[in-house]
């Protein structure tokens, strides 16, 4: 069997947003709506805050036409380690965007889940999917520490621009390892805190390399893979260690 993912890596950027994907990608962030606080959660993890999470009133601005031109998903389906047949998770999916680009690359003879901890947005996410008759989606209503995913039982665990928002980051990354396959892979996509190319998202929204490593690699994670060739984020594909963190 051919591996997921080759020994580490790092892809270099082929260019830089351009204007007009800022611009309007800036006025796609000043229509959108309000955070729902996280009360009674600690608000900073390893030196950095916990962003708010987006409420389900917002899942038009995740569907936004800019996104095409702002964060290129179709080069990051391509560069996803998926094989027909497979099982994804979309972490955090919102309006499922990127969970049904990644239906259509498992086919029908593989799954993509759904996990969100808002049930108002795993219902739009089914809304849309079905609306394109996409039938290979199943949808799992999350917790804050917990996705709800049976041991070993994914190939790969998509996480885009959704991390940084997690209330309680050290169990939900000791599940995701938990859920992985032998082989399997958890591919992070967030936007860059470093240079200008995402400077139109707030701080909080965005993460650095450092900052990444910083808090996946003790939770047993191993960086195979870092890409950064996509407009405005991050690609850090990982796969779990070999020893319990």
């Amino acid at each position: 069997m051919t591996p997921r993912l080759q020994p580490a890596e790092t892809t270099r950027p082929l260019c830089l947003a351009t204007a007009l994907a800022l611009a309007l990608a800036l006025t796609s962030l000043l229509l959108a709506p309000s955070l729902l606080a996280q009360s009674g959660e600690e608000r900073t993890y390893a030196g950095r805050e916990i962003a708010g999470v987006m409420s389900f009133h917002g899942a038009s601005w995740l569907e936004r036409d800019s996104r095409i031109e702002e964060e290129d998903p179709a080069a990051l389906l391509a560069l996803l380690p998926l094989e027909p047949g497979d099982t994804a998770v979309d972490m955090g999916c919102g309006s499922g965007y990127h969970a049904r680009r990644m239906a259509s690359k498992v086919g029908p003879e593989g799954r993509v889940l759904c996990v969100d901890i808002q049930p108002e947005m795993l219902e739009i996410a089914r809304r849309l999917a079905e609306s394109e008759g996409i039938a290979n989606i199943d949808y799992v209503l999350g917790a804050v520490d917990d996705p709800k995913l049976a041991p070993a039982s994914v190939d790969l665990i998509l996480l885009v621009d959704v991390y940084h928002e997690f209330a309680r980051p050290e169990p939900m990354l000791a599940a995701m390892r938990r859920a992985l396959r032998h082989d399997g892979v958890a591919a992070l996509v967030e936007y860059r805190l470093e240079g200008e190319s995402a400077a139109w998202i707030r701080p909080e929204h965005r993460m650095s390399i450092e900052q990444v490593k910083k808090e996946w690699l003790p939770a047993g994670f191993e960086l195979r893979r870092l890409v950064t060739s996509l407009p405005s984020q991050h690609l850090f594909l990982f796969a779990p260690g070999e020893q319990e963190p």
